[in-house]
């Protein structure tokens, strides 16, 4: 893969059914463009996390993937409500989440943490109320 390969997605919001899906579509491609498994891994896992943020607190948004054969870029951006206090949402355990979100074993306070452990590099631009955009980058060498 001589260019960078670039992906949109659209994620709909509290659609508890369909949330994972876009990440699940992201690691078929890693895979079957050869990417090492533990790349893979990153990615699937930082992006499914991202993608379950999206639809618990922002109503949605749009996920832009960029793939070359350096790096993964996944560009996350919504028009939820904004992250107040990014330093206690990145705190593992805390959340924001209600009671019927985590009556569906969502809502555990690992979504932002998990993006940070499973990327290289991770950037949070938030404006409360106005939305969030969230940039992860995986190196594709292991």
């Amino acid at each position: 893969m001589a260019e960078t390969m670039k992906l949109h997605y659209t994620v709909d919001g509290d659609d508890f059914t369909r949330a994972g899906e876009t990440s699940s579509k992201v690691k078929k491609t890693l895979n079957q463009l050869g990417f090492a498994p533990g790349v893979v891994k990153k990615v699937a896992i930082a992006m499914y996390e991202g993608e379950i943020n999206m639809v618990i607190h922002a109503n949605g948004g749009t996920i832009d993937v960029d793939i070359s054969p350096e790096e993964i870029v996944i560009i996350m951006q919504d028009v939820g409500p904004g992250i107040p206090d990014i330093e206690k949402a990145m705190q593992e355990g805390f959340s924001t989440a209600d009671h019927s979100v985590r009556e569906l074993g969502f809502g555990a306070g690992m979504g932002l943490p998990n993006m940070k452990r499973y990327s290289d590099e991770m950037t949070i631009d938030t404006e409360v109320g106005k939305g969030t955009c969230v940039k992860l980058v995986v190196k594709a060498k292991e």
